[in-house]
């Protein structure tokens, strides 16, 4: 598109809609507007499905939650200890997905009985999922049922010791399982490998739900709402809205109707928490997708990476004005920390990166940086942000006494999670497991340089396909003057985007570059014109160092090619736009007319 073959960042502009013919043809069956047929042709949406992808709705996408293996047995079990007044605990995950999930059986099984235990693990000193422990100290306090959400599918130490303590537990997960399965009352995870779920793109907060809605309806069955007001659980969609987006599963099937209702649920600004922290934030016009991921999102997870793990359940369950605004006020501290750890820790992993990488002619398939000086709360992030840099699977490592904990994150391609539960089953690692996209382990260190020859040669084909042909999918290609709020409000109707439904992208054809500028934590600032003297603002977030920021901090007057996702501001009634760039190239000058 446009001539680029290797833009600023090294990758070549491509059409994600290669016959152009057929986004109109699209258009025109399913009467929208040609830039709508356009942009769903090219996710390969067909005229059939447009209907349901276009207005997602729970009652027509939501599926029986009874078609999940170990649900009745999950229900009957949890039916069974409210009836006989029994402590329910929820495990949950630390991250935003985690967070979300206990919160939302949290108020479920509150608003029908009584409030259960809520037990976050700390990140640094429990790690990642259930331990023998945390088990044995709730059974301790006579909790009769655990249930694990967003994680447990690979605890099978901990599960065995939570059997010998007298507890039942119901696993509610969905990363990747072993055709081994851990010792448990019920295990429900659609990416069971016994299980024919279509749902495996659920995140686990959509699992949960699915609980919810088999729970609710025995209860109603067996008359436990003969007395008791039967809950709405649509009210809580904006936590399993926040918790699908963050945990970055594909927008698709049901995760569309659930995102789409959700962010409905969130603008009326019912929970007391979700509330707050938009306020602290300075959220001023209804939340979207970008919102929950970039803004709501971190300041949920900066608990569990460098403060208090349990605060994010607890903001989104309380009920208390007071309470909810004192978290968000540590909450938003914790994330403005969390932003300085990263960045301390960022700049020495790509040091060390470029440092082992030094002279080699050809890149590896993975980028892995480690160290014992590091916080293993921010190692995900910058496994992030390894991995845009250098387009490659990244994995960082933090130490402690001879024990890591890591963060891997992948590009499109390459199997990040299979790779890890491979390696656990090569017994290199102590525990691990995760998503295509995202995984985590623990490995002891002298196991590290072993690791490391395993998972170079299990990802090397793969990698090196994805690193040695780099491009960036683009809907079209406008002028500043086509940049408008009336294309985006058009756009609306193919959202919410994000993962598996891209946000579209467009080149912004030959503007010029009045001025550009650093603001924020490497971020550069530019003002843009077209040739009739428009102008439109945009931003390239953390490019500050590399080509495209130099580019646009030396390049004022020229003419320039930006490819990248236009954004409304409606704070304060304005309907500004802006555009956020991924790449560019120099463009040439305009003709004289």
């Amino acid at each position: 598109m446009l001539g680029v073959e290797r833009s600023l960042l090294g990758k070549r502009w491509r059409a994600r809609l290669a016959d152009s013919m057929a986004g109109l043809s699209l258009a025109q069956a399913i009467e929208v507007p040609e830039l709508v047929g356009r942009v769903l042709a090219a996710r390969g949406i067909a005229a059939e499905e447009a209907p349901d992808y276009l207005d997602p709705t729970l009652r027509r996408l939501l599926p029986d939650p009874l078609h999940l293996r170990d649900m009745e047995t999950a229900i009957a079990r949890l039916a069974q200890a409210l009836e006989a007044g029994e402590k329910i605990a929820i495990f949950g995950d630390y991250d935003v997905d985690g967070a979300t999930s206990a919160a939302l059986l949290s108020r479920f099984l509150e608003t029908v009985a009584e409030a259960p235990t809520i037990y976050i693990p700390d990140r640094l000193r429990e790690g990642y999922g259930p331990n023998g422990t945390a088990m044995r100290t709730l059974a301790a306090q006579d909790v009769r049922v655990v249930v694990t959400v967003d994680c447990g599918i690979s605890a099978f130490d901990a599960l065995a010791d939570a059997a010998d303590a007298g507890l039942d537990v119901i696993v509610v997960d969905h990363h990747v399982a072993e055709a081994r399965l851990p010792q448990a009352c019920a295990v429900i995870d659609p990416n069971r490998l016994d299980d024919d779920s279509p749902h495996g793109q659920l995140a686990a907060v959509g699992v949960a739900f699915l609980l919810v809605v088999g729970l609710n309806r025995h209860l109603r069955e067996g008359g436990w709402y003969r007395e008791r007001a039967e809950p709405n659980l649509m009210r809580w969609l904006d936590l399993v809205a926040l918790g699908t987006v963050c945990d970055v599963v594909p927008l698709t099937g049901v995760n569309r109707a659930f995102v789409r209702q959700g962010l409905a649920v969130m603008r009326q600004r019912r929970n007391v928490g979700l509330r707050a922290l938009g306020d602290v934030a300075g959220l001023e016009e209804p939340p979207g997708v970008y919102h929950l991921g970039f803004i709501l999102g971190p300041r949920v997870n900066a608990g569990g990476r460098v403060g208090e793990a349990s605060l994010g359940a607890r903001l989104m369950t309380t009920v208390d004005e007071d309470e909810a605004a004192k978290i968000a006020r540590h909450l938003d501290g914790l994330n403005r920390e969390r932003q300085q750890i990263e960045a301390a820790v960022l700049e020495e992993a790509i040091e060390q990166v470029e440092s082992a990488g030094a002279g080699d002619p050809s890149p590896a398939p993975l980028v892995l940086a480690h160290d014992e000086r590091w916080h293993a709360g921010v190692i995900g992030i910058v496994a992030s942000r390894l991995k845009e840099r250098y387009n490659r699977p990244a994995i960082v490592v933090a130490w402690e006494d001879g024990i890591g904990k890591a963060s891997c994150r992948s590009v499109p391609g390459v199997d990040i999670g299979a790779a890890i539960t491979a390696a656990r089953q090569a017994d290199l690692l102590v525990n691990g497991g995760g998503h295509p996209m995202a995984a985590g382990f623990t490995v002891e260190q002298s196991r590290l340089e072993a690791l490391s020859d395993f998972l170079h040669a299990r990802l090397a084909d793969a990698a090196n396909a994805a690193i040695l042909a780099p491009s960036l999918g683009l809907d079209g290609a406008l002028g500043v003057e086509g940049a408008t709020a009336e294309l985006l409000e058009t756009l609306e109707a193919a959202g919410p985007f994000g993962a598996g439904n891209p946000e579209p992208r467009f080149a912004i054809a030959g503007a010029q570059l009045l001025r550009a500028d650093i603001v924020g934590r490497g971020h550069v600032r530019c003002q843009l014109a077209g040739r009739s003297g428009k102008r439109l603002k945009g931003i390239a977030f953390r490019a500050v160092d590399n080509a495209l920021g130099n580019a646009l901090l030396a390049g004022t007057g020229e003419p320039f090619h930006l490819a990248g996702r236009l954004r409304l501001d409606r704070r304060r009634g304005t309907r500004a736009v802006e555009l956020h760039i991924d790449d560019g190239a120099p463009a040439p000058p305009p003709s004289n007319p």
